[in-house]
């Protein structure tokens, strides 16, 4: 498996999420800056 420091700065990989604001693919913000914030455990503490 690759290191962090190998996988930086490459693209990742295609994948789609629902988002407050529908469904979105990460292919259809290509050019854009994205930013990504995954609770591994919405509403709990830690």
């Amino acid at each position: 498996m690759p290191t962090a420091t190998e996988l930086q700065g490459r693209p990742a990989p295609d994948f789609d999420l629902d988002s407050t604001e529908g469904r979105v693919r990460l292919s259809e913000l290509r050019g854009r800056n994205v930013v990504l914030y995954f609770y591994l455990k919405a509403d709990t503490p830690g």
